[in-house]
């Protein structure tokens, strides 16, 4: 099966840079698979950042050609869990992974006690969706209104909430859709508690529900959990 990291070793015996062989399909891997596509355009490659059956075949001529494995389930989501557990550090210091986050964006951020949920859904989409567009202030939680396409709450789209005030504050909440229930929705955010976890949100907080303009993986749909939360979240700041 044809995983991500033979991707990357595959790109970097042609000479390119994935960035690091470490088996993650993000924003550097995928800008090196759309480089080989577009050399190889002339031989029927779609530049898409995808490792479909034609790109597999260019990619590994002359060389033992891995079997195709499953293309993964909304990227940004699964780097999302894949980042469960990350927390910020108590007193002195940071994170070395959250200040990595906003240098790979190229923003100035001061340290890990400043708000970081926006920071989070912002590395998520931009290192598995390169060519997504993220709002001009992603920090801000509420600056995701205006992101990708309005939505139905759906598996893995953004969902932004109100905190303090719906309308007379400008403080807000943003993460992804894990699932539902009758009167919340569990959000696998950053900064949740101080780390990146899932939370139960109530439903009558949320402003808006968006999904990436360029996804082009995973089926929408709703989740309905229950996974024995009975209070609703309120630890986001």
């Amino acid at each position: 099966m044809v995983t991500t990291k033979d991707i990357q070793v595959r790109l970097k015996a042609l000479g390119d840079d994935p960035g690091p062989i470490d088996g993650i399909r993000g924003r550097r891997t995928i800008r090196a698979i759309q480089r080989f596509q577009r050399f190889q355009r002339q031989k029927g490659l779609a530049v898409d950042g995808i490792v479909g059956p034609v790109t597999r075949r260019r990619l590994f001529e002359g060389s033992d050609d891995p079997q195709p494995g499953p293309q993964p389930d909304l990227p940004w989501y699964e780097e999302a869990r894949r980042l469960i557990g990350v927390a910020e550090v108590g007193g002195p210091g940071n994170n070395r992974d959250i200040m990595d986050w906003a240098d790979d964006l190229d923003i100035h951020y001061a340290g890990d006690e400043v708000p970081w949920c926006g920071l989070f859904v912002a590395h998520c989409i931009a290192a598995t969706l390169p060519d997504e567009e993220l709002p001009a202030n992603f920090m801000a939680a509420r600056s995701w209104r205006s992101f990708g396409d309005a939505c139905e709450p759906t598996k893995g789209c953004v969902l932004v909430f109100w905190r303090d005030h719906p309308t007379n504050s400008g403080k807000g909440h943003v993460g992804f859709y894990a699932g539902e229930d009758e009167k919340g929705f569990y959000v696998l955010g950053g900064n949740q508690s101080n780390r990146v976890r899932i939370a139960r949100i109530a439903k009558d907080r949320l402003l808006a529900a968006r999904f990436p303009a360029t996804a082009v993986f995973g089926e929408r749909r709703v989740v309905r959990l229950g996974l024995g939360m009975s209070a609703f979240d309120t630890e986001e700041a």
